[in-house]
C-alpha cells in the first residue's frame, strides 16, 4: 500500500517523487466476475477532460478519498465515502477482516472543484472495510447528499456499476494532495499480491500514473462519464516481489510478473450490488460478492 503519510513526505524530500501501496498518505501512506489477466494496452494520449475535477473529493489525515453515491442511491440517503481499507483510523485489517457497522467519527475535508476545502463532513460509522480481495472502506456520513448540496453545491460522485474497460482514458484524482494523474487503464491483474493481502481483478495503469503516497483512496474516474470505476490503491516501488509496497501480479496459472514502477487500483463496480435502500449494507443480496465477517 502507498506509504503512511510520514514515511511517504519523506521519501518525498529525499527523492523528490515515490510511490508507495498508493495508500495512506502525506507525502502521504486490494470477486466479483473475474477476468483473466490482460496484455498491457497500447498506451495513449489521455483527452483533456475538464469535467474531471476536484469536486467530491475529500482528504483524510492520511490519505485521499471521495463522496459517492450508487445508481440507487436517493437525495435523503445518508451519503458515503469511499476511500482503502489501509487508510483506516484503525489501521491495516488483517488478511481475511472484514469490518462491518463499526462506529466512528471520523473528519474528512470536502473540495470543490478547484481543490478549496469547502467544509468538514464527519462520519457516523464505517459502513464497510477489507483489505481481502479488495482495499476499501466506505464510511457511512452524518449528512444526507442533500444536505452537502444544500451547503457546499456539491454533487456525489456516482460509482459505475459496470466492469471497466482496457484503454478507458482515466483521472486519479488525489484529495489529500489536490493533485490529478491522467492515464489510460492498461490492463488487469487477475490477482495483486502485496505482503499478506491479495486482490482480485485488480486495474493496472499504463506508466503516465506515477501517484504517490497519500493518493491512496483516490477516486479513479473514466474521463468520458465523469463516474468512478475504481479505488487507487498501491505500486510497485522498488522491484520487489510481492512484498510490502511491492505487488506482484500472479495469473491463473500461477505466473508471477513484476512491474517496478506501475500503479494499480482496485474495480468498485461490484460494490452497489451490496448496498439496498437507504444506503443500507446488504452483505446477502443477490449479486453480492464482497467479502462477508
Amino acid at each position: 500500500m502507498r506509504k503512511p503519510l510520514a514515511a511517504a513526505l519523506f521519501a518525498l524530500v529525499i527523492a523528490g517523487t515515490g510511490a508507495a501501496p498508493a495508500v495512506a498518505a502525506p507525502a502521504p501512506a486490494k470477486e466479483t466476475a473475474l477476468v483473466a489477466e490482460t496484455a498491457p494496452a497500447k498506451e495513449t494520449a489521455a483527452p483533456a477532460i475538464q469535467a474531471v475535477t476536484f469536486a467530491g473529493t475529500v482528504s483524510l489525515s492520511n490519505c485521499s478519498g471521495s463522496v459517492v453515491r450508487f445508481p440507487a442511491s436517493e437525495d435523503d440517503d445518508p451519503a458515503l465515502v469511499m476511500s482503502n481499507g489501509h487508510c483506516l483510523e484503525t489501521g491495516f485489517p488483517a488478511a481475511g477482516e472484514v469490518v462491518v457497522d463499526q462506529a466512528s467519527t471520523r473528519t474528512f475535508g470536502l473540495l470543490n472543484s478547484a481543490g478549496t476545502r469547502l467544509g468538514t463532513l464527519r462520519a457516523s460509522k464505517i459502513a464497510y472495510a477489507t483489505m481481502t480481495d479488495t482495499d476499501v472502506s466506505l464510511y457511512q456520513l452524518t449528512t444526507t447528499y442533500a444536505q452537502i448540496k444544500s451547503s457546499y453545491g456539491i454533487t456525489a460522485l456516482t460509482l459505475n456499476d459496470a466492469h471497466p474497460t482496457a484503454g478507458t482514458a482515466i483521472t486519479v484524482v488525489s484529495g489529500y494532495w489536490k493533485r490529478t494523474y491522467a492515464c489510460n487503464v492498461d490492463g488487469f491483474a487477475y490477482r495483486l499480491k502485496e505482503g499478506e493481502w491479495t486482490w482480485k481483478d485488480s486495474v493496472r495503469y499504463t506508466s503516465a500514473c506515477q501517484t504517490i503516497g497519500g493518493t491512496s483512496g483516490s477516486p479513479v474516474i473514466d474521463n468520458a462519464t465523469g463516474k468512478v470505476v475504481a479505488v487507487n490503491n498501491t505500486g510497485n516501488e522498488d522491484g520487489g516481489r510481492c512484498t510490502d509496497n511491492n505487488p506482484c501480479e500472479v495469473a491463473a496459472d500461477g505466473t508471477v510478473t513484476v512491474r517496478q514502477g506501475i500503479n494499480y487500483a482496485q474495480e468498485t463496480y461490484q460494490i452497489p450490488a451490496c448496498f439496498g435502500l437507504d444506503n443500507k449494507l446488504d452483505l446477502s443480496k443477490s449479486g453480492c460478492t464482497l467479502p462477508k465477517p
